[in-house]
């Protein structure tokens, strides 16, 4: 009976020993977390504008680059050239897919798109976040509506190649994209 009380009262200080740990690193990481983030997110955004910068410069670049405005809690970025991007966010087959979409002044052709997060399988639909792929998406029109297609057969100014093996992904992906631009393109002609 006694080592049964003495070993619950050593798992139960354990677990509080234990719980104040991991209450004191997450105090202490969540500002540093916070911030990697919102670097993570100004160098995708300067990444779908085709703006160089080095990662030490990174805030200085963005700031110069770059300027921000808040509509019903969307954030669009605007460049010098009247450029604008917005996160696109949806579901990918596996799982959330987030991005930046930029889009040129006419509001209809893709300046660049970039990826911060996304769960598909590696080797497979997780190529939609390659570089190689993401500029296959530069320059193509967004309206009336983007198309992945077979690969290799991508010939409009409208249709992007997608990729062998993930067909699912491939259309999760044309799906976000569109619905997307869609609703933040009308948001930004009404205004």
């Amino acid at each position: 009976m006694k080592k049964k009380i003495s070993m619950i009262l050593f798992v139960l200080i354990l677990g509080s020993i234990l719980t104040f740990v991991l209450i004191g690193v997450n105090y202490y990481t969540k500002p540093i977390i916070e911030k990697n983030e919102a670097i993570k997110i100004k160098s995708r955004v300067m990444d779908a504008f085709g703006i160089s910068y080095n990662i030490d410069d990174i805030e200085k670049v963005f700031s110069e680059n770059v300027k921000i405005e808040t509509e019903n809690n969307v954030k669009y970025y605007f460049t010098e050239n009247n450029e604008i991007s917005f996160e696109i966010t949806g579901n990918g087959l596996w799982g959330p897919i987030t991005g930046i979409l930029a889009l040129k002044p006419d509001l209809e052709t893709i300046k660049g798109i970039t990826l911060i997060h996304q769960e598909e399988t590696p080797g497979l639909g997780g190529r939609i976040a390659e570089k190689e792929y993401l500029s296959s998406f530069k320059d193509k029109k967004i309206i009336p509506k983007l198309e992945i297609v077979s690969p290799g057969k991508a010939i409009k100014e409208n249709e992007v190649d997608g990729i062998t093996g993930a067909t699912m992904t491939s259309k999760a992906f044309e799906e976000l994209i569109n619905n997307q631009a869609q609703k933040y393109i009308s948001n930004l002609k009404r205004n």
